[in-house]
């Protein structure tokens, strides 16, 4: 942490050196608006299942654009900007609902379920005086358009033409993760909006971080459900971008004192659970990995852990907050034991989760640590230097890939 760059400079050291200015520089966030989010990436938006007939929509955002998803008569899922082509309204106001159009309520311009303009309130005018000129044409105004692609149940957006088929954005290793959990129609359980007080990038690299993970929580080690005397290991994909990291139970972990070697706060002894069922899992997917978590960049998350499944989405609210949408899935064909069984583990993972609650603040804490040292650098060497799969998860090989992915988007 002694070292320092010079502001702007990536440091030499590479992946392994992120100076804390990239978490801090408001011109830096607006880059990332334009270079990322509304660049050749595919941003998460959403559930196909959250859209399950004509008309079904909701809205989101990619970057800080407001974004419109919807289903239309045909079945086919389309994504525009959430912007009324006159003065620049929020078209829809609601989270979710079901439409036949859209209708600005400033000035009732009017759009279909493709985002095109297709009324103009009075555009002929009132008693043959006024309205819009004869050379307007309403197909030459619109909000922007996005492309789409669905993946196994997940809606993803793009505004660039120069962004790869979704298959090939994510590489065959990554997709078979994907579908080792989303293997059928899932069901939406809950939802959860959680404000956090750090960059977006912070959360983005948290959920990378898996030498974090049986240190900072607590619950984990102590009742043994993610620790690094358990087999397990972390993918990488090529490019860095995405990654999936998996944790396999093992009896001959049951034994280990090796945190409790080294002093680690991690295990805490003598703690019970009132009602231990919490941990009466089963497993669904038959391969013995009891947590996965899979990341595609630059916002989205995917969670297993036991029979809790989630997906979550990052959204950045300028360069020192960000929001958190957490969606808690099961499959449609889950029984009333299963879906008992999910929801009571949702309790592990969440704004107030036995796991995840530390991770709603740790990230605030390295915002207000670093906020007077913007050339600082903080140290990423766990597992090396480069970002590619490797066996264990004491590692931050694909925190480095993050920064691969973000350094060849932003040009450093």
């Amino acid at each position: 942490m002694s070292v320092f760059a010079s502001p702007r400079a990536w440091p030499v050291e590479g992946l392994a050196r992120v100076p804390f200015w990239v978490y801090q520089d408001d011109d830096v966030y607006r880059a990332e608006l334009r270079r990322i989010f509304e660049g050749p990436v595919w941003n998460f938006v959403g559930l196909e299942a959250e859209l399950p007939a004509p008309g079904a929509y909701r809205t989101t955002f990619v970057g800080e654009m407001p974004v419109i998803v919807v289903r239309d008569a045909d079945g086919r899922i389309n994504a525009f900007e959430n912007r009324c082509a006159h003065r620049g309204a929020l078209i829809a106001l609601d989270d979710a609902g079901t439409a036949r159009r859209f209708q600005c309520v400033y000035h009732a311009w009017t759009y279909d379920l493709r985002g095109r303009l297709i009324g103009v309130a009075f555009e002929k005018g009132a008693q043959g005086r006024g309205g819009m000129p004869p050379s307007f044409c309403k197909d030459e105004h619109g909000p922007r358009t996005l492309r789409t692609a669905v993946l196994d149940g997940l809606v993803f957006a793009t505004l660039s033409d120069a962004t790869p088929p979704i298959e090939d954005y994510l590489g065959a290793e990554i997709r078979g993760r994907i579908r080792r959990v989303l293997r059928k129609p899932v069901r939406v359980l809950g939802r959860i909006v959680q404000v956090l007080p750090n960059n977006w990038k912070l959360y983005a690299e948290n959920v990378k971080d898996t030498y974090h993970a049986s240190l900072l929580h607590a619950f984990f080690g102590t009742f043994r459900l993610s620790r690094f005397t358990q087999a397990g290991g972390v993918l990488v994909s090529p490019d860095g971008a995405h990654h999936a990291s998996t944790t396999i139970d093992r009896t001959d972990d049951r034994a280990s004192t090796a945190y409790r070697d080294q002093g680690i706060r991690t295990e805490q002894d003598g703690l019970r659970l009132a009602d231990p069922s919490l941990f009466d899992g089963v497993d669904e997917f038959g391969d013995g990995i009891k947590l996965q978590i899979l990341t595609v960049f630059p916002n989205f998350v995917l969670q297993q852990i036991q029979n809790c499944l989630a997906v979550r989405q990052i959204l950045p609210k300028g360069p020192r907050s960000m929001e958190l949408h957490w969606t808690y899935i099961g499959f449609e064909d889950d029984s009333a034991e299963m879906r008992r069984r999910r929801l009571k583990q949702s309790n592990l993972v969440g704004p107030a989760g036995f796991v995840s609650m530390e991770d709603g603040c740790v990230g605030g804490f390295v915002q207000r640590g670093a906020a007077a040292a913007p050339g600082a650098l903080s140290v990423v060497n766990m597992g090396g230097d480069t970002a590619e799969s490797q066996d264990t998860r004491a590692t931050e090989t694909s925190v480095r890939g993050f920064w691969k992915a973000w350094r060849r988007l932003m040009g450093y």
